[in-house]
């Protein structure tokens, strides 16, 4: 937002400058994200084949763990299901395990609503605060250049939504969701929601969750003392009972029409949601742009051990910085 205000005279605001302080233990994080040995566990291995089934039908030969762990070295290696195939291979092989390797038409059909394990609970008790953010991810069809340029005709919708939840905290993604295009911000609120484990205390969010419906949503599922920032419209005007019982969105209207927009930002701390934007670069740039899986249940498969995987990045090791200017 800020350089919207500032698009005039950006070229003679100073940029800010930051200095990395844990350079050592940062370099050896971005290390072992190529580790195999942190993406494969001994746990993994001995859980490989799946347990014996009760009840009517085929007996399945590999357990959710084991389709889990290849399409989790497939995400992280960027590598299509036939390659995650042989590379599983060769490291069975490496490892001198004698386990069997699914085949890609297996790695597909069983990513179809595949069943993650799961998380182990935090042991901190401090509420969280959350930043929630969406992006588009691409998936099929012909890309936005050949429409502009050629003005050919899309035949099929070519990109989902990503909603995530950020943990500012921890710095983890506490909730997900892959959703069609068409759906908005805050109809998928509810289900990432459901995924918080805990309580918020501090909820951000852009102008698209602006409404009473995010407000009475989230008074409702962590009390009304939580603290939500979410910018109003340039055009919002205060509710009918704005001078005896203000609401959240009212003072913040209040604030922004007598101090403006941009010192509301400092003051309710807004500037931190830039950290939920980050986070969608950082998928996109880790993760990559676009979905591989073809179908909408192995796409939001693909979507969960993505998000696993970001975590365990960043449990790996993050930068800290410190303003040099």
């Amino acid at each position: 937002m800020p350089h919207k205000f500032n698009a005039e005279r950006r070229d003679k605001i100073p940029k800010q400058r930051h200095r990395v302080t844990n350079w050592a233990e940062y370099n050896e994080g971005l290390r072992r994200r190529g580790d195999l040995t942190v993406w494969i566990s001994e746990d993994a291995l001995a859980l490989w084949s799946a347990p014996r089934r009760t009840t009517r039908g085929g007996q399945p030969h590999y357990s959710d763990l084991a389709i889990e762990l290849c399409l989790t070295l497939g995400l992280v290696f960027k590598q299509p299901l036939r390659q995650t195939q042989g590379l599983m291979r060769s490291i069975a092989r490496l490892l001198g395990v004698g386990i069997a390797v699914p085949d890609f038409s297996i790695l597909s059909r069983r990513g179809n609503g595949l069943t993650l394990r799961l998380k182990p609970r935090s042991k901190s008790d401090k509420p969280l605060q959350l930043v929630v953010d969406s992006t588009g991810l691409k998936i099929f069809g012909e890309g936005d250049w050949l429409e502009q340029k050629h003005k050919t005709k899309r035949k099929r919708r070519s990109w989902r939504k990503l909603h995530l939840g950020l943990d500012l905290v921890s710095g983890q993604i506490v909730c997900s969701d892959l959703t069609q295009d068409d759906v908005g911000d805050p109809t998928a609120l509810p289900d990432l929601l459901d995924q918080v484990d805990g309580p918020v205390d501090l909820f951000l969010a852009d102008g698209a969750y602006d409404g009473e419906r995010t407000s009475d949503l989230l008074a409702a599922r962590f009390g009304s003392a939580i603290e939500v920032t979410i910018p109003p419209p340039r055009n919002a005007i205060l509710s009918p009972n704005a001078a005896k019982d203000p609401t959240a969105r009212d003072r913040h209207i209040a604030e922004i029409a007598a101090r403006g927009r941009m010192v509301w930002q400092k003051a309710t701390g807004y500037n931190q949601r830039s950290r939920g934007e980050t986070l969608m670069g950082r998928w996109k740039t880790v993760i990559g742009p676009k979905l591989k899986a073809r179908t909408f249940e192995n796409q939001k498969t693909e979507a969960k051990i993505g998000v696993r995987v970001l975590n365990r990045m960043t449990g790996l090791g993050s930068p800290s910085f410190k303003r040099t200017a």
